[in-house]
């Protein structure tokens, strides 16, 4: 058995927008609210390898890993994957973006499989997944949105 996942959001807001905050790894502590920090390590292209560090969990434990993350723009895509896998035998992920006429689906697909030693197995990492993944799409939109509305009325947003 293997794990997959799919999740997705829609972003009131420009597709240049979206495309620049979902892709702009040194401030993912900023836009997501797991990341501790993301340490860029290499860039080869447009690949690019970083280690991603989470806030402590429930036990205090500092989860750490390096994935690496190639854009491609012209066909609204990106592509990672887990170079440190940890529990996981492998973790893929795609991300897709689609221009609609209320602004920009964003959709993660994720494959994975968890080591036969991982403390948890393929179906409660789904779980997991698929909660988290809807927290974190949801957070990123607001912040987004949020971005979006103080470009489109400077003015406004500085008289506050």
């Amino acid at each position: 058995m293997a794990g997959h996942t799919e999740n997705g959001i829609t972003i009131d807001a420009p597709f240049d927008l979206v495309w620049e905050m979902t892709n702009d790894l040194e401030n993912w502590p900023d836009l997501f609210s797991e990341y501790a920090s993301v340490e860029v390590l290499s860039r080869e292209g447009d690949t690019t390898t970083f280690r991603l560090t989470m806030h402590p969990d429930g036990d205090g434990k500092v989860w750490s890993w390096v994935s690496e993350r190639t854009p491609d723009r012209a066909r609204r895509t990106v592509r990672a994957r887990r170079v440190e896998t940890g529990p996981f035998a492998h973790m893929d992920i795609l991300w897709e973006y689609e221009q609609l006429p209320d602004g920009v689906r964003m959709n993660w697909t994720q494959d994975f499989a968890m080591k036969p030693d991982a403390p948890v197995d393929d179906a409660w990492m789904t779980d997991n997944i698929n909660r988290n993944s809807r927290t974190q799409l949801a957070l990123i939109r607001d912040r987004i949105e949020q971005a979006a509305g103080e470009r489109r009325s400077p003015a406004s947003a500085s008289s506050r």
